[in-house]
């Protein structure tokens, strides 16, 4: 079993009967979803589960989990995703996907938000490895821009794959990939979110309570 493998079956631990899960999207979160619907045959539990993005929808389809809509709920009792940055103190750093905005929802949604992920993903700060994605609506998309920049060292529209285009999110928004000198990340979330034509951002500070780090083997658990 290797460490992405060792962290999805260590998550099931915390998957509880007659409950809705949120299932993130990424690779780690792959594994989770088949580890949980293993489990749920297994046990012969009652889970309904509810998407974080179109693919991890299908994938949730495919291995026979009992879907439904985001639309259908207001609250979820477990919500199970991946990150990109991860901080001692649980900043999370998201979005270098395309459902930036879903995964908040659902973060901000659940009774527990657990981060899984492998010794990677650990830094000393957010914006250590990536830049920190800002989800922008199209119309006067220069004008936000610009006003992003007023706050950033380094601001750039993402392109696509194939580097001809912008990059679209699963909203039709573009994506701004930024670097920022501030290191209060609490204000800095408030102050880009004020900013007119913002969509959100990938700043999760103060939502998750456990990150659950697989390495060699082993899994250390972080909390607040």
């Amino acid at each position: 079993m290797n460490d992405k493998e060792l962290v999805a079956d260590a998550a099931l631990d915390y998957v509880k009967n007659n409950s809705i899960v949120g299932l993130g999207t990424g690779s780690t979160a792959d594994i989770f979803i088949n580890a949980l619907a293993k489990k749920i045959s297994a046990e012969s539990l009652n889970i309904k589960v509810v998407a974080s993005s179109t693919s991890t929808h299908e994938k949730a389809n495919a291995a026979g989990l009992n879907y439904i809509s985001i639309d259908q709920i207001t609250e979820l009792d477990l919500y199970i995703d991946g990150a990109d940055e991860i901080t001692e103190n649980l900043d999370i750093l998201k979005g270098r996907g395309y459902d930036l905005v879903r995964e908040k929802i659902l973060a901000r949604a659940s009774k527990s938000f657990i981060v899984i992920g492998d010794q990677s993903k650990i830094v000393s700060k957010i914006g250590e490895k990536y830049s920190i994605p800002i989800e922008i609506t199209p119309i006067a998309w220069k004008i936000t821009k610009i006003l992003v920049e007023k706050l950033a060292i380094k601001c750039e529209v993402r392109e696509n794959l194939t580097k001809n285009a912008f990059a679209i999110t699963s909203y039709g928004n573009y994506v701004l990939d930024c670097e920022f000198n501030e290191t209060n990340l609490k204000k800095l979330g408030d102050e880009i979110a004020s900013i007119p034509g913002v969509f959100e951002h990938g700043l999760f500070i103060d939502m998750c309570g456990l990150a659950l780090i697989a390495s060699n083997g082993q899994i250390t658990k972080i909390t607040t």
